[in-house]
């Protein structure tokens, strides 16, 4: 079964993106950082989703973000399928922060359930294929949405169609350049039909 292991984000400044990262949703993220100035604009074409079990959790890890200098795209609310926020790393990279709950069971421990990357698709259907053809097998697919089944790593992966990803995100769908993002994992390394690249982590 394919898993996700890592995830390098280039950066201007690895040691300040470590430094963010740590104070925004604490030091175990499944992160590397990478020294890089590819040219880029606008939308990445990502996003990544942090899931939580209450809304106390949300408000701290966006909280978090927003003291360590993360940049507000949508503010925490309440919405028909639970609670959520959205910010935007000094790097540039977008996280959205939620829960399917909408009361707090508890205090805020800041406990992260699961983090979902996010690929924003041209043709849903052709990137959905060309991941399955790598073995990938598909967990959950409606619409413009696909998720597949990654349980043994620390990241799910899932397809959203790019315009359809930005709204979400609170941004325009525009952008060009690199994406800014290698993932690590044992599918092997090669590039999807949206130009991310797969790189093989071993150990």
């Amino acid at each position: 079964m394919t898993s996700i292991e890592s995830l390098t984000i280039e950066v201007a400044d690895p040691a300040a993106a470590e430094r963010f990262y740590a104070a925004a949703f604490g030091p175990d993220m499944p992160l590397r950082f990478q020294s890089a100035q590819a040219p880029t604009s606008g939308f990445r074409g990502f996003t990544l989703s942090l899931t939580v079990s209450q809304p106390a959790d949300v408000k701290a890890l966006v909280g978090a973000a927003l003291d360590a200098g993360a940049t507000a795209l949508k503010p925490v609310a309440k919405s028909l399928w639970g609670y959520g926020g959205v910010v935007q790393a000094p790097d540039g990279t977008i996280w959205k922060v939620a829960t399917s709950a909408k009361k707090d069971k508890g205090p805020a421990t800041r406990q992260i359930d699961q983090i979902v990357l996010l690929l924003g698709a041209a043709d849903v259907a052709a990137s959905k294929r060309f991941y399955t053809d790598r073995g990938l097998s598909v967990a959950k697919s409606f619409g413009k949405y696909v998720e597949f089944a990654t349980p043994s790593g620390p990241v799910k992966l899932g397809l959203y169609g790019r315009r359809a990803l930005a709204k979400d995100a609170g941004v325009a769908p525009d952008g060009s350049g690199s994406h800014r993002l290698a993932i690590g994992g044992d599918a092997g390394s090669f590039t999807d039909p949206d130009g991310f690249k797969w790189e093989t982590v071993t150990g």
